[in-house]
């Protein structure tokens, strides 16, 4: 038994020799650190690492842009990371360091993600990866690593290792100014998001640009020529205008009851801005008004695009102190150059509740439109626009059109809707009769609040109707105007789709 016993302790002891002998062969061979130090030729626990943040929804144009630098440089190289989860929770230094005292960190693949680069494009990009290059005869690794919320990591990232303290420099120079006149966002409709992990960060959404011809924008006359006029021809005029000295920033308020066709003319606004930026904010994303103010910057001609700008934009006297993203707002409509053709568009249904500054200042807003609720003559048009593939008769149209007074743009949509309804379930074509008893259903007193909530006056806002009784009562635990505010907007009656 004591000749067994000894037997094993010695082949264990033999097992634990081979495994530690491969293990440095392992280490000699693609250790992390003798990869950068043979490649940089001096020992990289002496090099200071360099970092450069990146916002995180520009991490796709910061992936191509340092794949061109290393593409400058045929014998470049690209190496991953191993180590688990243990690399995502250090810094390229601490991970150096590590290494030095106790080893692991191989070299091992790339980790990539998937990102959106347009509204039908997908690029992987590098998600932390270290491309090796050698840029005006210098050795530079540079380290990409994409935002990790779940890690800490709220922004991308490069870290930049070099012998050459100058080499780093250049090349993070020439980043920078590749990064502003670069991006796959320039000319694009984008939104931003907001990140699963908080507000610390936005992702983007690329959108199609809209296709809306000037005929389906039903307002008065002459009101969607003087708002294309603003945004999109003094665009077109640009060169002109700057060598006549006269400012390209510029700034429009669509304003008027919801349901109107306010977001219905935006549209209309990109569909005619081909090649030109739009950034869209709404929501919560109206928090990221400064990151789209630097981006209309960087990537003009842009247009920025503010619904419902009176949730973050309300008098500060009807609040309780002062308001950050107001003073976002106006800032970054106030920072940029005169010379930048940036336009800011911003919507509302309550003007009222605008901060006076926003709305009157030149500079920040240059021209304030109503788009009220449409006229009888505009509601025929309407109806005549959604129903444009049904069979309406011309007097069956202009009845819906006289009886349906005080209603709006989203309303004349539900109409023909609900009578396509009815006609589908009872298995037929739609016709005139189908229409006037859609009407007659819209317009009874027990469709008041469904007429208030398509943006209507009348019924639902009138003596007893729903809205009526909401405002008599009065907002809970609420006094004074901005109290029924916040009420109606926890109601979500600001829907303007047209």
């Amino acid at each position: 038994m004591d000749g067994t016993l000894g037997k094993f302790v010695d082949n264990f002891a033999a097992l634990v020799a081979l495994a530690q002998q491969a293990q440095q062969a392992t280490v000699r061979g693609d250790n992390l650190l003798d990869r950068l130090g043979s490649y940089l030729e001096t020992d990289v626990r002496d090099l200071p690492t360099v970092v450069e943040e990146i916002p995180g929804h520009r991490l796709a144009d910061a992936d191509i842009i340092l794949a061109a630098f290393a593409g400058e440089d045929p014998e470049s190289g690209l190496i991953g990371i191993g180590g688990g989860d243990q690399r995502h929770h250090m810094s390229l230094s601490d991970i150096l360091q590590h290494a030095s005292q106790y080893g692991g960190f191989p070299v091992g693949q790339p980790d990539y993600t998937n990102l959106a680069i347009g509204p039908a494009q997908q690029r992987q990009a590098l998600a932390l990866g270290m491309r090796l290059f050698r840029r005006n005869g210098h050795p530079l690794a540079v380290l990409i690593r994409a935002a990790n919320p779940r890690f800490g990591q709220t922004a991308a990232m490069l870290e930049v290792l070099s012998p050459e303290p100058d080499a780093v420099a250049g090349f993070l120079t020439a980043f920078r100014e590749r990064m502003r006149t670069q991006s796959v966002l320039k000319g694009q409709v984008v939104s931003f998001t907001m990140q699963e992990f908080g507000a610390t960060g936005a992702g983007v959404t690329f959108h199609e640009r809209p296709q809306v011809a000037a005929c389906d924008v039903i307002l008065a006359p002459g009101v969607l020529a003087r708002i294309a006029r603003h945004v999109v021809e003094m665009a077109e005029a640009r060169d002109n205008l700057r060598r006549l000295g006269q400012h390209l920033k510029r700034g429009v308020l669509l304003y008027g009851p919801p349901g109107t066709g306010k977001t219905h003319t935006v549209r209309h606004l990109l569909s005619r801005s081909e090649g030109t930026t739009a950034i869209l904010l709404s929501g919560g994303s109206l928090a990221f008004i400064s990151e789209a103010a630097r981006m209309a910057r960087a990537l003009q001609p842009s247009i920025v695009v503010l619904e419902d700008c009176d949730l973050i934009a309300e008098d500060r006297s009807f609040g309780h102190g002062p308001q950050p993203l107001l003073f976002e707002v106006l800032d970054a409509m106030d920072g940029l150059d005169d010379d930048a053709d940036v336009a800011f568009v911003l919507t509302t249904n309550r003007v009222e509740a605008l901060e006076h500054a926003l709305a009157q200042r030149p500079g920040r807003v240059d021209l304030a439109v109503e788009i009220p609720r449409p006229n009888t003559e505009q509601r025929e048009a309407l109806i005549r626009l959604y129903a444009r593939s049904l069979a309406f008769g011309s007097e069956a149209i202009a009845q819906a059109a006289e009886r349906t007074a005080g209603t709006t743009a989203s309303f004349a949509r539900e109409l023909v809707r609900r009578t396509v309804v009815a006609a589908a379930a009872r298995g037929s074509e739609p016709g005139d009769a189908d229409l006037l008893a859609a009407v007659d259903e819209l317009m009874a007193d027990g469709e008041a609040l469904t007429r208030s909530l398509l943006g209507s006056d009348g019924g639902g806002g009138g003596p007893g109707g729903p809205l009526s009784r909401m405002q008599a009562a009065g907002p809970p635990a609420a006094t004074g105007s901005s109290g029924y505010f916040a009420y109606a907007s926890e109601l979500q009656l600001d829907s303007d789709e047209s």
